[in-house]
């Protein structure tokens, strides 16, 4: 085999492959490093899986499941070395606003849903990664995330004070009912409930502000169960305080999603925005990762993976799983040398389940609503809540209108809505590129290009600069500005080199603007036009009309034949001699300074 055939069949295995990738950066000392961060993992995924199940609606059993097949075949189908996949707090409370109105949280009938909606998730981003949309993700923007990361984190903490307070009040309902049957019932708190839940939460702030290193959720379980059963001890069993329950110590069960068409029809509207969710996370946190180490990643790749991770998980129990901000720096931080460390920890996790499962029963309601409103509370990240509020207008109210409908409306359509608004901020920016009219500054020594603004301009010859895409929607905005700066008699000098793209409607506008100039006694020329909007001038046909020679390299040449082309009696009756070579026809004497570029 040659050798470009041999470099095109490695290429193919090895993006058929991932692990070819990396498998020769694993050596025995990689291999402990990676166990040893496997091992933490593990450790720190069998509360937080049980938390994301509580908020998801899912049997706590659940949340373990999440976090081991999922994990094991994203490591080896993605190309990030760190990205940890399982169960997350974003997409368990997606889950439970899309499923909680279809079936009772916690039955057989809301688990079948989870697992078919997972399925259909799986399905989606594998065909996105395979049909190479991983540039879909950079659609929602940060203050999208932001702003429905917040109004997340408000709902976990609303649906756990229930729990936290110790009141029986029905499930379900939307945020402002929820918060109200609260406040009426305040009056019937459990004392020793409250006084678990506090514990709880007070154990969990102290770890994570003087001993960061340590999971904070294991410590805060931890102090509310033993006081809980002190309490129990101490009030001879009458407490009232309730606890998770005796959780199955077996692996995965084998699951099959529901196909009938009345569930797909059900479950289809939530797809794509959980999808959406599923995938910006994985790769946000993919991308953070890979900063830190030094990694490329192929967002297309991880698609793959993560499509691959939810399909396969389906039918082992799992409900939607995605990149976890906290185990993948947690697995980094740990000393994680390739994704042998994210399938090692759901491997050791399969192992511990059988171990630790009857211990989880023990944990009481409240003190889990407890490390939920911690960790409803890490994720209102208020650092960049002010930074963008300080320094944009516009991402601000993109922010605050996904967090108002975060509350307002099911999370779906949420991110849904803040996408769209954010397409919008985004379609009124480049529909309004910069049009500015530049003109020789005389108190430059080399009389260097500025804008205009009050210095005089040339009443004959134009100079003008875009700053943005020549389409569709910004040719009314651009054509505005033009009759503006440079009315059809005048000499155009069209500065292009900030125009990347040209469409069909782009290149109809400048050949009218071209023969409108024409007609009145002016014209157009272009400089420093870009090779590819060029490319569309000449298939198009459109660079005949405008002219091959009036399409130069630099403003100087473009003013010279400017120059050539006017006649004697207009300059001569001219009272602003703006440009060099106004010296030439008005027999002035101006600096003999180039035009500067």
């Amino acid at each position: 085999m040659s050798d470009s055939g041999r470099s095109t069949a490695n290429f193919s295995w090895r993006t058929l492959c991932p692990p070819l990738q990396w498998w020769h950066r694993v050596t025995p000392t990689t291999l402990k490093a990676d166990l040893l961060a496997a091992l933490t993992g593990a450790i720190v995924v069998i509360p937080q899986g049980v938390a994301f199940a509580t908020i998801a609606g899912m049997p706590p059993i659940y949340g373990l499941y999440a976090g081991m097949v999922p994990a094991i075949i994203a490591a080896f189908f993605g190309s990030s070395w760190h990205l940890v996949s399982g169960p997350t707090t974003a997409a368990s409370i997606v889950l439970y606003s899309l499923l909680s109105v279809q079936a009772e949280p916690g039955s057989a009938a809301y688990v079948q849903l989870a697992l078919t909606l997972t399925f259909l998730v799986g399905l989606t981003q594998l065909i996105l990664g395979l049909v190479r949309m991983g540039t879909l993700v950079n659609f929602i923007s940060h203050s999208v995330v932001i702003g429905f990361t917040s109004g997340a984190a408000i709902l976990i903490a609303t649906h756990q004070l229930d729990h936290f307070f110790g009141l029986s009040i029905a499930k379900g309902g939307e945020f402002f009912t929820i918060l109200s049957n609260i406040i009426q019932h305040l009056d019937e708190t459990g004392i020793p409930i409250l006084a678990v839940s506090m514990a709880t939460l007070i154990a969990g702030i102290l770890c994570r502000r003087w001993i960061p290193q340590v999971p904070y959720m294991i410590i805060a379980l931890a102090a509310g169960t033993l006081l809980s059963y002190v309490l129990d001890w101490m009030m001879n069993g009458a407490s009232g305080i309730s606890r998770i329950g005796a959780l199955s110590g077996s692996l995965p069960p084998l699951s099959v999603p529901d196909f009938s068409l009345t569930t797909l029809r059900t479950l289809a509207p939530g797809v794509v925005a959980v999808t959406l969710l599923a995938l910006t996370e994985a790769i946000s946190i993919a991308r953070a990762m890979a900063l830190r180490s030094g990694q490329t990643i192929h967002a297309n790749q991880e698609f793959i993976a993560q499509g691959l991770s939810n399909l396969v998980g389906s039918f082992f129990s799992s409900y939607v799983a995605t990149g976890s901000f906290n185990r993948s720096g947690l697995n980094y931080e740990s000393g994680a040398r390739t994704p042998l460390a994210a399938a090692g920890s759901g491997l050791i996790l399969i192992g511990l389940v059988t171990l630790v499962a009857p211990w989880v029963g023990i944990i009481p309601h409240a003190a889990m609503a407890g490390v939920l409103l911690l960790v409803a509370w890490g994720l209102i990240d208020l650092h960049h809540i002010q930074q963008t509020i300080r320094s944009s207008h516009s991402e601000t109210v993109i922010m605050g209108f996904t967090f108002l409908a975060t509350l307002l409306f099911n999370l779906e359509i949420a991110i849904l809505l803040g996408v769209m608004l954010s397409l919008g901020v985004y379609l009124a920016r480049t529909s309004h590129p910069q049009v500015i009219a530049r003109v020789p500054d005389p108190a430059h020594p080399r009389r260097r290009f500025t804008s205009a603004g009050k210095l005089p301009e040339c009443p004959h010859v134009r100079v003008i600069r875009i700053d943005g895409s020549l389409f569709f929607a910004a040719i009314p905005a651009i054509q505005e500005q033009l009759e503006l700066l440079a009315p059809p008699h005048t000499q155009l000098i069209l500065i292009a080199s900030g125009i990347n793209f040209i469409d069909l409607a782009g290149a109809e506008f400048l050949a009218t603007v071209a023969e409108k100039h024409r007609a009145a006694g002016g014209g157009l020329a272009l400089v420093r036009l870009k090779t590819r909007p060029k490319k569309l001038l000449i298939q198009g046909g459109y660079l005949k009309i405008l002219g091959e020679d009036q399409i130069f390299s630099s403003k100087k040449e473009a003013i010279q034949a400017t120059f050539s082309r006017l006649t004697p009696n207009l300059c001569h009756t001219c009272s602003v001699p703006v440009f060099r070579e106004c010296a030439g026809v008005l027999h002035h004497e101006l600096p003999d300074m180039h035009v500067a570029a």
